[in-house]
This record gives structure tokens, sequence and C-alpha cells, in this order.
């Protein structure tokens, strides 16, 4: 053996590691064929923790400080084979850093939707996305359950599992919340939170925990979006007819302040403007018309029909419907619908008995007229 090889293993005393990558979790410190000698320093800094194994055995966990590897203060390793020897044992260690900073800025998001059942929408899908941060609890479960012999394990190699494992959770939680999905993001801190504690249950056995977890979007389906953006139109909006004369009263102003525009422009808002005029003599028929002209105003139209509310019925597990009340009433007579029967209908806060519900309460109250005398 060359001679500058020999003084460098014996001179080689110093053990520590320094990592700008932002991404290690588990770093070996690599010796180049030479063994560890008796006295040599460790050096374990803050955010750091090193592993110490011996012949395939963890034999100590070091945390920050200044080590000086003496088998006097290393008790659990005096305890094995050939460390009575002092370091003079032909067989070579391992050390092995491990980050325990947190990991920032980890994604995590459902593939697939979410299936769940909405106070206010009934059955609907929704999607999420947010980020997490992972940090080592535990040095040495950790490398016995995840890192093993990898000599530099990054948290790409962790991660993964660590989302399906988010996403599982998550999908738990927020079906048996009873959340309205239009409140989730109102709750979204109090959800992190929660799903950040029973996580950290489940990845305690790998020797992690989730200190932090940010839900930063919940969505539904494109098309339940899409209905929402017109309900929420609507309400801006509102009166319609006071919006449409609104509408026609602009496309006469700018029709006005340019007389010499294109002719099809004007055309256009000819057309636009006597179909809203015809639309509206139309509501009002003649004698509505004729008032126009007097300046009296046009009777109010008739308010549109009250919607009648469906009831669904929970029966034997499964859910028949929907029903009217007229039907809920022939169903009371011949005694399928009973007060202990469970009842739905839109906009209820979850299931309730019929008896519970004072439009169907009714129904079990209304007692027949007495029978008429018999016949002589």
């Amino acid at each position: 053996m060359p001679i500058f090889d020999f003084l460098s293993g014996q001179f080689i005393d110093v053990i520590e590691w320094t990592d700008d990558t932002r991404d290690t979790m588990v770093w070996r410190f690599e010796r180049h064929g030479h063994e560890i000698k008796y006295g040599a320093k460790l050096t374990v800094r803050e955010g750091q923790t090193a592993v110490f194994i011996h012949e395939g055995q963890l034999a100590d966990v070091f945390t920050p400080g200044l080590y000086m590897l003496e088998t006097n203060n290393m008790p659990i390793m005096t305890s094995l084979q050939h460390w009575d020897h002092g370091f003079k044992s032909p067989f070579k260690s391992e050390i092995y850093f491990v980050s325990t900073n947190r990991f920032t800025d980890l994604k995590w998001g459902t593939k697939n939707p979410i299936m769940l059942r909405d106070p206010e929408f009934g059955p609907t899908r929704i999607r999420a996305f947010g980020t997490y941060t992972v940090k080592v609890k535990d040095a040495a479960r950790f490398m016995a359950e995840i890192v093993g012999t990898d000599g530099e394990f990054t948290k790409d190699e962790v991660t993964f599992q660590i989302r399906n494992i988010i996403v599982q959770a998550f999908s738990r939680v927020v079906a048996g919340s009873g959340i309205p999905v239009l409140d989730m993001a109102a709750n979204a801190g109090e959800m992190g939170g929660l799903l950040a504690a029973k996580i950290s249950e489940t990845i305690d056995q790998y020797g992690l925990v989730l200190p932090e977890l940010y839900i930063e979007n919940i969505s539904l389906p494109q098309a339940v979006e899409q209905a929402l953006d017109k309900r929420t139109s609507m309400g801006v909006v509102g009166d319609l007819t006071k919006y449409q004369q609104f509408q026609t009263a602009e496309a006469m102003r700018a029709a006005a302040e340019n007389p010499g525009g294109d002719s099809g422009m004007g055309a256009g808002l000819g057309m636009g403007m006597g179909m809203a005029m015809a639309n509206q003599m139309a509501q009002t028929g003649p004698w509505g018309a004729a008032q126009a002209r007097s300046g009296d105003p046009a009777p109010a139209a008739p308010p549109p029909p009250p919607v009648e509310h469906v009831w669904h019925i929970a029966e034997n597990g499964q859910t028949k419907g929907p029903f009217s009340r007229a039907d809920l009433g022939r169903m009371a007579g011949d005694g399928s619908l009973t007060r202990e029967t469970h009842v739905w209908t839109q906009g209820q806060d979850g299931w309730k008995t019929a008896d519970e519900v004072d439009e169907l309460a009714q129904l079990f109250t209304v007692m027949p007229p007495p029978p008429p005398p018999p016949a002589n």
C-alpha cells in the first residue's frame, strides 16, 4: 500500500456532514476504505442526528454536539462484539447522518374526484390540493423501517407514500365531517390541523411526523361551478325586468352618441330594442300596451307557481322516491308511511322521521269524520 494512503488512513479522525441540497434526508459517511479510528471526533450539527451502525446492528444515536468515539462514552456499543478491543477490530462501522429539519412546501392533491353526500347539493364530487411539511421524529426507527442501507436518501423517495396517506385520510375526514362544500373554505384551517394529527398517527411507525398540512383549494366539478356562477350572477342582477330596461337604455344611449356609425350595428340595435319592446308588450297584453301609452303603470305579472317539495324515503338501507306530498298522504293512509319512517327533501339537514317534519306530521293528525248512523 502506498505510504500516502497509509498515512491518510491514520489521520482521518473528523466525521461530519454539511448539506445544501435541501432535499437529502439521510447521508452515509464514506470512509473510502479507511476504518474509523479510536478517539475520532464526530460533529453533529443542529438539525441533524447521527446513527452508528456496527456489523449491521444499530449501535448508538447521537444528537447535536461534539463526540469522541471511545467505548467508555458509548455504553451501548461496549456490549457489542469486538468493541472491547477499543476500535482495533478489523470490522468496519458505518455512520449515517439523518436530517431532522422540516422539509417544507411538499405538494399533495387528489388524482380522482372524491365522492361525498353534501347537505345542500346531495351526492357530489370534489377535488382538493395543498402543501404539507414532514420531519424525521425518530432517526433510529426511520433508518430501520424506510432507509435501510441507502447511502443517500432524499425526500422524493418517501413523499409519494405520504401523499397517498394524505389523500386517504382527507377522503375519510371530509366524507364524515358533514360540512357543506360551500363552507369548507371557512373550515380549511381546522380541517388541515385535524388531517395533520391523523396522518402523524399513521406515519409515526416510520419515525416521521407531519407538523403542518394546508388545504389550498377545494373545487367542484366544472358543470356544478358553472351552475353556481349563473346562480351568483342572478343574485347580482336582482330584478331582471329592471336590468333589461337598463340594458335597453344603454343601447339607445350608445346609438345616440354614434349616429353615423355602422348601419348594420344600428340595425342590430334597433332590432334588439324592438324585440325587447315586443317581449314586454307580449307580457302585458293589449290592455297593458294601452295603459303604457296613457302613462298608467302596467299591472304586475303574477308570481310563478310555488315549487312543490318532493321527498325521499329511507327503507331497509335503500332510498326510494321522489314522492309528492299527495303520494305520502296515500302512503300514510295504507300504512306504508309511518311516523318513524325516515324522509329527506332538498334543503333539509340530514334524514328525519316523518313526525319530526311539520309538513308531514299533519298527515298523521288528521282524523276522519265520525261515520254516518246506521240505516233503519
